[in-house]
């Protein structure tokens, strides 16, 4: 039996399939280039951006490590600046404390020849009218109670070992009834302004006998 021959739309489509096979491998294996181009692009942009990141990352780092340094630095002297003023403060707290407490100093020395004289005055006294006498005691007790008030101390070291810190031994005795270095006689009486030695007590002191 004789092949039909085709008509004009069959073989219109058969030349279509023939010529379209090619056509498509072609299209196929030119998308696989251009993925494995850009997949390649990619790569590269990829390196270039981790190298450029790199060096700012760097830098930032530093920047950092010197601002921390920085601040570190700057505590350090804060608390350097803190501390040196706390102790400018407490020394002129210190230096008011003193002024304030040692300001009279020479006014005190001013009138401890008055409290001698009061006392020789006192002690040469013995006969003379009781009336006399107990006026005179007043005076130099309210003397030394107003000194007493100012932080002044009198030193009367009868019989108390001697002290050259308090103390200006004028003479030295032998005296075998004494320990030696004992204060046997107070020759002037001594005084201190707030614990502060304004003027020592000058003392016989007593030695070893022989």
């Amino acid at each position: 039996m004789a092949r039909d021959p085709q008509n004009p739309v069959d073989e219109e489509l058969e030349r279509a399939e023939r010529d379209g096979e090619p056509q498509h491998q072609s299209t196929n294996e030119t998308l696989d280039g251009d993925l494995e181009q850009f997949a390649e692009s990619l790569e590269h942009e990829a390196d270039d951006f981790e190298g450029e990141a790199n060096p700012e990352a760097e830098v930032l780092a530093a920047r950092v490590e010197e601002l921390e340094q920085a601040l570190a630095d700057a505590k350090d002297q804060s608390m350097r600046a803190a501390a040196e003023a706390q102790n400018a403060r407490r020394r002129a707290e210190q230096d008011a404390d003193k002024a304030k407490k040692f300001a009279l100093e020479k006014f005190v020395k001013e009138l401890l020849p008055v409290v001698d004289s009061l006392e020789k005055g006192l002690e040469s006294m013995q006969e003379v009218d009781e009336t006399h006498r107990e006026g005179v005691s007043m005076t130099l007790r309210m003397q030394l109670d107003v000194l007493g008030k100012f932080g002044v101390e009198q030193l009367d070291p009868q019989g108390e070992p001697f002290d050259p810190q308090f103390h200006e031994a004028m003479t030295m005795v032998p005296n075998p009834e004494l320990e030696p270095n004992t204060v046997m006689d107070v020759m002037q009486k001594g005084y201190t302004l707030n614990g502060r030695l304004i003027r020592p007590a000058m003392v016989v002191v007593s030695k070893a006998a022989g």
